[in-house]
């Protein structure tokens, strides 16, 4: 039988349902240090744990460890790379917790309309100040959902007895999946001007750090309402705490650098704050339990790897060309722009690249999506790309057209009611360095794409390339590298200026205005 440890105070359910299948020995020792447990416990071949840390040195302990389950989504704690480094696979259980954040999104809208928390206190002083807590209702009021993912959706569920009109941003949800979701596609920026409630849902990383600035905040109404269950690092708490203070905003919150005890920066900005509740609840902490008991007997029985977070490339292909897939549809999402709703992915694998072709599209949806794990399968990227509208298809390839090992991504999608707009882009690795060869008509480009780039296209004509150069001398940016051919029929031009920092949009935008640009964008690759 094989030895599971969860060393956590985990529902039981876990433990259940592991024992009735019949091929586990389960141990649940909540709050035994992993030392004390190697003693007994060596051989184990499976830990299911949720907050504690699994540290290499811990690893060094069990030497006939195969797996490690998180009952949860995150697994920071999990050194995933000393895993790997021992063939020990780390999984995890997204969407067991999602209900519990969307309900608390609604607890706090409903605990702040209604003074809820202040006037319990009051109450049980003794005092009677009904005319002091006058709420509002939330019936009728427009709410904003910044990122439509699982927990979004299940957030606009639980709103929808509330009749209020839902408006959302998310640039990989199509029109057609978001009308099934009964919600207005909006520009972010449009989301922050017509909501009276606005609810964040995305990730943190170095797309969305401190995306919610006072740009965007300067576009709420007076006295709406901020609610963040997401990540702390998405606002910009200096520019939350000056806008709030000119437009009477409220700012509901329940995360933090870290989980821990302590005085709170957000302290004196935030309305409601919470202790990181939005997962805590009996259900949840259910429900990723009993997924991650079917996880593992999935995995050792099926062999279903869906979950896995720490999954090394296939065996023969090099790493460079998954770096080039997600390089190439991030350049491909860039040039279609921020406000673009994407509708279709489409693909070519050239040379010996093409048995890798269903791995290739993990990388992809990653770029797209950036709340996918790219350590997950192809599975779980195809799942995404169904749940957010989007078709995929790979075609077919005739490998004498001598493009080498190279991979080429269009990406098709609405830019207008029944307009669709598509950007062909295709790359190759040669002596270990990222090429784009191709942009829709252009050919023989190559180009490294990593870092921040400039692209115009034009029609072809004097004085065009003088003109981007200036503009952007005027905004003290640096120049590096310029390309500028013409397509076939010699017509038109695309301009490729590698740049020593990010454009702004606002230059961007005057540059494409001034030069009659047939496509404009400023794309940084990390």
């Amino acid at each position: 039988m094989k030895k599971v440890l969860i060393p956590t105070k985990l529902d039981a359910v876990a433990r259940t349902l592991l024992l009735d299948h019949g091929g586990y020995a389960v141990h649940q020792l909540p709050g035994a240090s992993f030392e004390e447990l190697a003693k007994d416990h060596a051989d184990a071949h499976a830990f299911i744990v949720r907050s504690e840390k699994v540290s290499e040195a811990v690893l060094e302990l069990f030497p006939k460890l195969k797996v490690i389950i998180r009952a949860g989504a995150g697994y920071n704690t999990i050194d995933i790379q000393a895993a790997r480094k021992r063939g020990i696979d780390v999984m995890n259980t997204p969407g067991a917790n999602s209900n519990g954040v969307a309900e608390e999104v609604v607890a706090l809208m409903l605990a702040d309309a209604r003074h809820l928390i202040p006037a319990d206190a009051s109450c049980r002083s003794g005092a009677w100040e009904k005319a002091k807590f006058m709420g509002r209702e939330i019936t009728g009021k427009t709410m904003g959902i910044v990122g439509l993912g699982h927990i979004g959706r299940l957030t606009i569920r639980r709103l929808s007895g509330f009749d209020m009109r839902v408006v959302g941003f998310d640039p990989m949800i199509s029109s057609d999946r978001a009308e099934e979701m009964g919600v207005e596609l909006m520009s972010l920026e449009e989301v922050f001007a017509v909501s009276d409630y606005v609810s964040l849902h995305i990730p943190a990383n170095n797309a969305t750090k401190g995306i919610v600035n006072r740009e965007l905040l300067s576009r709420m109404k007076d006295g709406a309402t901020l609610i963040n269950c997401a990540r702390c690092e998405v606002i910009h708490e200096e520019d939350l705490r000056a806008v709030k203070a000119e437009k009477n905003l409220r700012y509901l919150n329940d995360v933090y650098p870290k989980d821990e005890a302590g005085p709170k920066t957000v302290a004196d900005v935030a309305d409601i704050m919470l202790p990181h509740l939005g997962a805590s609840t009996v259900e949840a902490n259910e429900n990723a339990a009993k997924m991650a008991a079917k996880i593992l007997v999935d995995f050792d029985e099926k062999g279903i790897t869906t979950y896995i977070v720490n999954r090394d490339i296939p065996e023969g292909l090099d790493e460079a060309y998954g770096n080039l897939a997600y390089t190439l549809t991030a350049l491909a999402k860039g040039l279609l722009g921020s406000q673009s709703r994407l509708k279709l992915l489409e693909t070519s694998v050239y040379g010996e690249l093409s048995p890798y072709a269903e791995w290739l599209v993990v990388p992809m949806v990653t770029a797209l999506n950036s709340e996918f794990d790219r350590s997950l399968d192809h599975r779980a990227a195809l799942s995404v790309l169904k749940e957010h509208g989007i078709d995929y298809s790979n075609r077919d390839v005739d490998n004498r057209k001598g493009y080498g090992d190279s991979i080429t991504v269009d990406l098709t999608a609405e830019t207008g009611k029944d307009t669709l707009h598509s950007v062909s882009v295709r790359g190759t690795v040669t002596e270990g360095h990222l090429m784009v060869s191709r942009i829709n008509d252009f050919e023989k480009l190559y180009f490294d794409p990593k870092g921040h780039t400039l692209v115009f296209s034009f029609a072809d004509r004097p004085g065009v390339l003088g003109t981007i150069a200036a503009a952007v001398a005027e905004a003290g940016i640096n120049i590096d590298d310029v390309r500028n051919p013409h397509d076939e029929s010699g017509e038109n031009s695309i301009a490729i200026i590698k740049v020593s920092q990010p454009v702004p949009h606002a230059v961007v935008e005057k540059i494409a205005s001034q030069i009659q640009a047939q496509m404009a964008a400023c794309i940084t690759v990390s």
